[in-house]
């Protein structure tokens, strides 16, 4: 038991009914702490000073005994001639002693003045709030998987009855042995962090106990300097004095930081395993004690491997520390520990979050963690990443096209996803919703529905030929004219003096009045070049004004939210159900929509067309094809694409009916298939939320072709798979790496695999299968990989497919 100090200040814990001490008792309690404190560095030095007295007073006695005593008595006369030569000997040595002493005195003195200074500017107790930043969003797709999180997490700050008794052993086992005897500093702690960082060869071990993490946490900054070290010592003493030892650890693990945006111990079990605190089982109460000494390395969601390492650690700190058995410890880490949130956002639906984020705040703007039920389709958003990735990565370089955007929504209006350029860790600029360009021809829509709502049909004949509009005179891109033709022929190859005069007869106010029924909010300057699409609108508005003329009416409201929830059972913002909007002249749509249909069945947008799908839409390409757009439309979708460089520079030669057109046929040829397959959501309108898709971890399965392996696996290259460390070959696939396995992981994260072997003889090769498909003939139909030497006739089809639609690699060696 530790003897008691006399100029210590005695304990004063609150007792049951009675307020804490006030801010005068604390200030008196810490000045007679420091009044100690420089008491003891008085003693110290004094002592100090004592010593090096007794040992010079030692050095001048073993003088005189060696005969070179300089004193008056020791003067002998047969010695007087030797006086002068000893004397000056002395006088060199006498600077030996204000140098020892200036060598002991003055740290002490610059010791004695900083921790002075240190509690002259000493903070308040709980003066510094946690950095928490925005609040958290989980953000599910339409069907209620979760895909995204955002922001801090909160939770619940817990009480003594929340506190899982195994959390509190792991974190003092791997933090802070001695929490339960030390005053707030430990002296031996911090001489073994000490040795241990001096032998280690770095920074290996910290010396803070939990009282001085928590009074860090809430009362100081985080800089690393003495003065801070000198304070944070202080007031852990301070807080010793006032808070009791399971108040100050409920303390720290209410404010403790546990990694990806959760603050907290319920934050983190909410964050990491979809539980409260009080339902943590033991490894993952240690998995969360091992994230607070490096919270944003070993975090599970970025470092599951590291985060399971880390909990061994913990497990084993537990048992030398008598908390748990051996035998506790080794179920423990049999145990599966099952991560109930994504492991990392997909990085290409990160235009789509930014713009749901503010969306989320406008629509339900309350503090506290909410949830958000989006329109995003992740089948249709990974389509949308590839097909991009995938045309661009084939032509752009060479077409001299750097950028590339589409917008993918539903005649509702619904977002279903968003691809606002090629890379969004390069460049976060939004360039669906963000970036506003010259919309060329594509702003035609609006002066054909014009016309034909004022009596203009089709098949109305207008002449091709010189125009002059005021000082104005356009001019068709081939340079040439082709005389008398019908409006849908007109529209079909965007024939700019037909749209020009066509303009001019209804007029440009009722032209933008229409552009503006249909939603276009961007500035829409009264001029007749307006006609040809000078104004600079966003792909996002465009698109939406393309959905009112496929959906009958206007304007088409584009969104991606359809619900919010917080803690409440009570949704915070719930989509109407009911539609908006004006419908449209009945006649005057379907003359619309059979323009568009002519432009992809033999006009400019040719390469847009799908057999077997009527196919609408309509090119633009602006002035030196610094823009070239194309936006289409099926039965069921409106897909809006924009390709140029962000610098507005020239491409080589792009319109819209070239990397657009080939990049929505790309997109809805393989999106088609897949909405026809069809798959079961969960009611977005009724906000259910939506049961937590966790990975699945690798586990034995019984077939009849031999024992298989299922779960969520890593990707080393587009033909090898790891469950957790085993390794699958794919039958029939030579893998790929680089991009190719990236988008391979994208496709497979957190979706279920299942491989078996493809025969019963021992092939190593397996058969994988995902959704019932078959996971080798998807990669090699994509252009993933190539067919190996035993790959099946089904497989080589597969390769055969990919090779003719120049996708994937095939793509990269034209």
């Amino acid at each position: 038991m530790a003897h008691s100090d006399p100029d210590r200040p005695s304990p004063e814990k609150p007792r049951p009914g009675e307020s804490p001490p006030d801010a005068g008792a604390a200030a008196r309690e810490a000045a007679a702490a420091a009044r100690t404190l420089v008491r003891q560095l008085g003693y110290l030095g004094g002592s100090a000073a004592r010593g090096l007295g007794r040992r010079l007073t030692g050095m001048v006695r073993a003088n005189r005994k060696a005969g070179h005593d300089t004193g008056p008595r020791a003067m002998k006369p047969a010695r007087q001639a030797a006086a002068p030569a000893v004397i000056a000997q002395a006088q060199r040595r006498r600077p030996i002693l204000p140098a020892l002493l200036a060598l002991v005195g003055l740290p002490l003195a610059l010791l004695a003045g900083l921790v002075l200074y240190s509690f002259a500017t000493l903070p308040p107790l709980g003066g510094v709030a946690a950095e928490t930043g925005q609040r958290a969003l989980t953000v599910e797709a339409d069907d209620g998987r979760v895909f995204a999180t955002r922001g801090t997490f909160q939770g619940q700050k817990l009480t003594a009855a929340d506190l899982p008794p195994r959390m509190a052993q792991a974190i003092i086992a791997i933090e802070d042995r001695r929490f339960r005897s030390h005053w707030g500093v430990d002296p031996r702690g911090l001489v073994r962090a000490l040795w241990r960082n001096a032998t280690g060869g770095g920074i290996r071990e910290g010396g803070s106990t939990i009282t001085q993490q928590y009074v860090r946490l809430t009362s100081l900054t985080q800089e690393k300097t003495l003065r801070r070290k000198i304070q944070e010592a202080f007031l852990a003493l301070r807080v010793e004095s006032t808070m009791s030892k399971d108040d100050i650890l409920l303390g720290y693990l209410n404010t403790a930081y546990f990694g990806a945006g959760a603050y907290g111990l319920d934050a983190a079990a909410r964050r990491y395993f979809g539980k409260g605190a009080k339902a943590l089982t033991l490894p993952e109460s240690a998995m969360l004690a091992g994230l607070v000494r490096a919270p944003s390395q070993l975090a599970p969601t970025r470092n599951f491997g590291g985060a399971k390492e880390r909990a061994d650690v913990v497990l084993q700190a537990m048992v030398e520390t008598g908390a748990i058995t051996a035998a506790e410890a080794d179920k423990a880490r049999a145990e599966t520990v099952t991560l109930r949130t994504p492991p990392e956002t997909p990085p290409g639906t990160n235009y789509f979050l930014d713009m749901v984020s503010a969306d989320a705040k406008r629509l339900a703007d309350t503090s506290g963690d909410v949830t958000v039920r989006t329109t995003l389709n992740l089948d249709l958003q990974s389509l949308a990443e590839g097909v991009v990735a995938r045309r661009m990565d084939a032509e752009g370089k060479k077409k001299k096209a750097g950028q590339a955007a589409m917008v993918v929504m539903n005649k509702e209006g619904a977002i279903l996803a968003m691809v606002g350029g090629r890379d969004y860790e390069e460049s976060q600029f939004n360039r669906a919703i963000q970036a506003k360009r010259q919309a060329g021809s594509l702003f035609k829509l609006f002066v054909y529905l014009t016309a034909y709502e004022t009596g203009f049909t089709p098949e109305t004949v207008l002449v091709d030929r010189p125009t002059q509009i005021g000082d104005w005179e356009p001019q068709n891109s081939t340079g040439r004219f082709k005389g008398a033709m019908p409006l849908r022929t007109a529209f079909a190859q965007s024939v700019n003096t037909v749209a020009a005069q066509l303009a001019d007869e209804v007029g440009i106010p009722a032209v933008i009045a229409t552009a503006r029924r249909l939603g276009v909010t961007s500035e829409l300057p009264n001029v007749p070049s307006l006609a040809l699409g000078s104004a600079e609108v966003t792909l996002l508005e465009m698109t939406r004004a393309y959905a009112g003329v496929l959906a009958g009416l206007a304007p088409v409201e584009a969104y991606g939210v359809h619900a919010i929830r917080g803690g409440a059972p009570q949704p915070l913002y719930l989509r109407p159900e009911t539609r908006g909007g004006k419908a449209l002249p009945t006649e005057a749509r379907a003359m619309m929509l059979e323009s568009l249909q002519a432009v992809v069945d033999g006009g400019t947008g040719k390469g847009a067309r799908v057999s077997g799908l009527p196919v609408g839409g309509k090119t633009g390409t602006t002035q030196d094809y610094r823009d070239a757009w194309f936006i289409g439309m099926t039965p069921d979708l409106v897909v809006g694409v924009w390709v140029g460089n962000d610098d507005n520079s020239s491409m080589n030669r792009v319109g819209g009916g070239d990397i657009p057109a080939s990049l929505f046929r790309d997109f809805i040829q393989r999106a088609s298939a897949q909405m026809a397959r069809g798959r079961k959501r969960t009611s977005a309108a009724r906000a259910e939320p939506a049961p937590a898709t966790p990975p699945v971890p690798p586990r034995e399965v019984a077939s009849a072709a031999g024992t298989a392996i299922g779960g969520v696996p890593d990707v080393i290259d587009t033909g090898t798979l790891a469950f957790r460390g085993r390794t699958v070959r794919l039958l029939g696939v030579d893998g790929e790496g680089g991009a190719l396995a990236r988008q391979l992981a994208r496709y497979l994260r957190r979706r279920d695999v299942v491989c078996t072997p493809a025969t019963g003889d021992g092939d190593p090769a397996l058969r994988c299968q995902i959704d019932g498909n078959d996971l080798s003939a998807i990669i090699l139909a994509a252009g993933g990989g190539r067919a190996s030497e035993d790959a099946p006739a089904d497989l080589l089809a597969a390769e055969e497919q990919a090779r003719s639609e120049r996708l994937g690699l095939w793509g990269r060696e034209r």
